[in-house]
């Protein structure tokens, strides 16, 4: 018999969790072939998320707990419950039931043919507002372009792996984490299924514009440098803008006698002034990752916790 650990991050999520492992045992029932266990994690919950782990942890004895001195973020969340896994295969899902466990037949079939990993993607993103959809696409769309991690449209953290793929990810100690992009650079055979997205019926997202905007790009910096090269080139289409105005003036003031050209050089100021203060908040960004990671602080702090790191 198997082992599998359900990695669930969870960030207020007092009404829905009771249903959520309850929906979930409904799927696991039907899976005698695998010895299931979760591990939840706490990170920093405002409201009772933690009181209500406890008390699934004293009704199922297969429910383990660990919740953060604050809140980390859920990437943080996400290393935390694997660090702390010990099973042949590990799964990572969000508590919210947006991440059907109806899927978990399917996809551990695709590892019992040889995969290492089995991911989802949406197909179809049910319940989005257009600006975010819209938002989700360029992102991929960008990420791709630019870099040699490569990712379908949609793609979600739901996903099953193997140990050494675990292992792997694990091995990967940086403090600014995404995961999306860790979880496609280590490599490793990855199948990946579509899936519709479910909406949310209990509870209410966490996530806000603003909140997902900032991830998305987050993750575009953490796994691309084109912002970076982007800068060469506007640098040198300013260069040459500038010699061109510059030639363009001379010549009026040589056959005309007196030089036009105040306003397009105003504008010319104005134009390089913004790209200068934009190349150096995109460097800012860049130094700023490297500003946290030299500093080694912890990827996050447990509080309170029912189980114990596995040893390595």
């Amino acid at each position: 018999m198997k082992t599998v650990d359900l990695v669930v991050p969870c960030f207020n999520e007092e009404e829905v969790l009771p249903t959520f492992v309850e929906e979930t045992n409904k799927v696991i029932a039907t899976l005698p072939d695998y010895k299931f266990r979760y591990i939840l994690v706490n990170d920093g919950s405002r409201d009772n998320t933690l009181l209500v782990m406890t008390k699934l942890a004293q009704k199922y004895d297969n429910v383990k707990y660990i919740s953060f001195s604050r809140n980390f973020g859920k990437e943080s969340a996400m290393y935390a419950g694997l660090e702390h896994t010990d099973a042949d295969l590990v799964f990572v899902m969000d508590a919210d039931l947006q991440h059907p466990p109806a899927m978990f037949p399917a996809m551990l079939k695709e590892i019992e043919k040889g995969h290492d990993c089995c991911a989802l993607y949406r197909e179809k993103q049910k319940g989005e507002s257009f600006i975010r959809q819209a938002i989700s696409k360029m992102f991929f769309a960008m990420q791709n372009a630019t870099s040699k991690v490569k990712m379908p449209n949609g793609a979600v953290d739901f996903r099953v792996m193997k140990r050494e793929m675990v292992d792997s990810i694990l091995r990967m100690g940086e403090v600014q984490r995404f995961s999306k992009g860790i979880f496609c650079w280590i490599g490793f055979d990855t199948k990946w299924l579509p899936y519709e997205n479910v909406e949310r019926t209990i509870g209410t997202s966490s996530w806000s514009f603003w909140g997902l905007f900032k991830y998305a790009f987050d993750g575009f910096t953490a796994f691309s440098v084109a912002p970076l090269k982007l800068l060469y080139i506007l640098g040198i289409l300013m260069l040459l803008g500038g010699v061109g105005t510059s030639v363009g003036m001379i010549v009026s003031a040589i056959v005309n006698g007196y030089c036009g050209y105040f306003l397009p050089v105003l504008t010319a100021i104005l134009f390089a002034a913004g790209i200068v203060e934009v190349s150096l908040g995109i460097i800012g960004e860049y130094l700023g990752r490297v500003y946290f990671e030299v500093k080694e602080r912890p990827i996050y702090i447990a509080k309170v916790k029912n189980i114990e790191k596995p040893e390595r």
